[in-house]
C-alpha cells in the first residue's frame, strides 16, 4: 500500500517507449531520435546513459529498453538483456530459426548452452525471482519453437 507521501510525489507519466536498440550504439537518429523527440526528451542524456550503461555487451548486441517519459519532460530507462532468441541463434551458429518448426531442424545446442543462457537472463528484472530450472525449461520451448534440438551433450 502506497502511503500519502508517495502519491504526493508521483511525477505524472506521459508515455512509456519501448525500444530495440544496439549495446553501445545509441544515437539521436532513428529510432532513438523521433520516439524520445515527440516527448521532447534530452536525447544526448539519454544516449550517453544508455551507452555507459551498455558498455560492458558487445557492440550490436540488440537491448532491449523501456524508457518511462514524464509530463516534466524528464526520464527513466530499465535495460534488459538480449532476447532469448538471439542468444540461441548465437549459440547455434544461425541467421534464422527454422521455417518449420518441429519438422525441420535448424541446428542442434547443448543443455550446457542453455544453462548459460538462463543464467545471463536471471540477472534481467522480469526474472530475478525465478529458479533457473524454470528459466532453463522457458529457453528449451523457445529454442523447441525455433526449430533447434536441444541435447544433452553435442557428439
Amino acid at each position: 500500500m502506497a502511503t500519502l507521501k508517495e502519491i504526493l510525489t508521483r511525477r505524472p507519466v506521459a508515455a512509456t517507449i519501448r525500444l530495440t536498440v544496439p549495446a553501445g550504439g545509441a544515437r539521436p537518429a532513428p529510432p532513438v531520435g523521433p520516439a524520445l523527440g515527440q516527448y521532447r526528451l534530452n536525447l544526448m542524456a539519454f544516449c550517453k546513459d544508455f551507452n555507459a550503461r551498455t558498455q560492458k555487451y558487445k557492440a550490436e548486441t540488440p537491448m532491449a529498453v523501456t524508457i518511462t517519459a514524464f509530463k516534466d519532460n524528464t526520464f527513466e530507462f530499465t535495460v534488459k538483456s538480449p532476447s532469448v532468441t538471439w542468444y540461441l541463434k548465437k549459440a547455434a551458429g544461425i541467421e534464422s530459426g527454422s521455417s518449420r518448426p518441429g519438422h525441420v531442424e535448424a541446428s542442434t545446442i547443448s543443455l550446457k548452452h542453455v544453462y548459460e543462457i538462463a543464467k545471463v537472463k536471471q540477472s534481467d528484472p522480469f526474472c530475478a525471482y525465478m529458479s533457473l530450472e524454470s528459466i532453463s525449461k522457458s529457453i528449451i520451448g523457445t529454442a523447441n519453437s525455433m526449430g533447434i534440438q536441444v541435447k544433452k551433450d553435442l557428439d
